[in-house]
């Protein structure tokens, strides 16, 4: 039996953002450009890395991984939306669990990266004279190995509990994307198991390496704090509060919508902190985590004069 046959209804209305036409036009000049924003932004930052030999360290490695990340994340639903707010807002029953799907891997992957970069900054921090021997390029490759694997397996996972349930008559789904909370509001079927696996099983995918973080951070806080240098202090509290502010805001919008009983959401809740963490954040983690690093910048400087001085020969 197929995943379609599963279902009496053979095709999904997303409802999207807005159905004001002149609100449309506006909301895809609005995605177009961060979308545009992020593809660019994160394209410079793996090419940056890839050519400039003095950034092939595990810090940009994983940076490298999160910006590839960022970008198939972004790609995954923003090109959707842009359909929606021009085209057609149907999407058929296989396509949703597709997008379901990749949705979930690239999230996973977003919570993984976040979490090794956040160890690889309390290596170098805490542990400088054993960062060599700990953050050795194989060990590097066996994380985000590892990290592709899971997240792999939790998608599969949510994805075959989404299949097996039936949805009758309402097709309608109010989200601009075939999200996990959005599905389990229309289904007819229990979703008792569907709820209980996101709220067990998702504790150890999205809580755990969220803690990982914050202890990594705390003990990197209480080290800077024993550095005599003020300026020392200020650079590392300014580096640290910007990673925070990413991971918060990644965190703290997907644990409102997935960690919150269903019956509690509101569409417009789910819609606001979906925008957030699936168009906003893979936008500016370029900024946040690469443009203040002198380093990156002059990188990425290099880079962009190149392709200039190349392009006018």
């Amino acid at each position: 039996m197929t995943w379609a046959n599963q279902s009496s209804v053979s095709e999904f209305l997303l409802m999207g953002l807005s159905r004001q036409p002149q609100q449309q036009q506006l909301l895809f000049g609005l995605f177009l450009s961060m979308y545009l924003a992020t593809v660019l932004g994160n394209l410079l930052i793996i090419l940056a890395i890839r050519t400039d030999s003095r950034l092939h360290t595990p810090m940009y490695f994983f940076l490298s991984n999160l910006s590839f990340v960022d970008i198939c994340f972004s790609s995954t639903i923003v090109p959707n939306i842009l359909a929606n707010l021009l085209i057609s807002k149907t999407i058929s029953f296989l396509e949703c669990l597709m997008q379901m799907y990749f949705f979930i891997v690239f999230a996973n992957m977003d919570n993984f990266l976040l979490t090794v970069m956040a160890y690889d900054r309390f290596v170098a921090v805490c542990h400088p004279l054993h960062y060599t021997t700990k953050m050795t390029p194989q060990r590097c490759a066996l994380l985000v190995t590892g990290s592709w694997v899971i997240a792999n397996s939790n998608a599969l996972l949510h994805t075959l509990l989404m299949a097996r349930l039936s949805f009758c008559s309402d097709n309608m789904i109010p989200h601009f994307f075939c999200d996990i909370s959005a599905l389990l509001k229309i289904s007819c079927s229990d979703t008792y198991l569907n709820e209980m696996m996101i709220l067990t099983e998702g504790v150890l995918i999205m809580i755990a390496p969220f803690v990982c973080i914050l202890v990594s951070y705390i003990c990197i806080t209480c080290t800077v704090l024993r550095v005599p240098s003020t300026k020392g202090k200020w650079k590392a509290f300014s580096t640290c509060g910007s990673h925070l502010a990413v991971v918060s805001l990644f965190y703290g919008t997907i644990i409102a919508v997935y960690f919150s009983p269903s019956s509690s959401h509101s569409a417009e809740k789910d819609i606001a902190a979906a925008v957030m963490y699936t168009v906003v954040t893979p936008m500016l983690n370029p900024f946040i985590y690469s443009l203040r690093n002198k380093e990156m910048k002059g990188a990425l400087t290099k880079v962009i004069s190149m392709k200039f001085f190349s392009g006018h020969q």
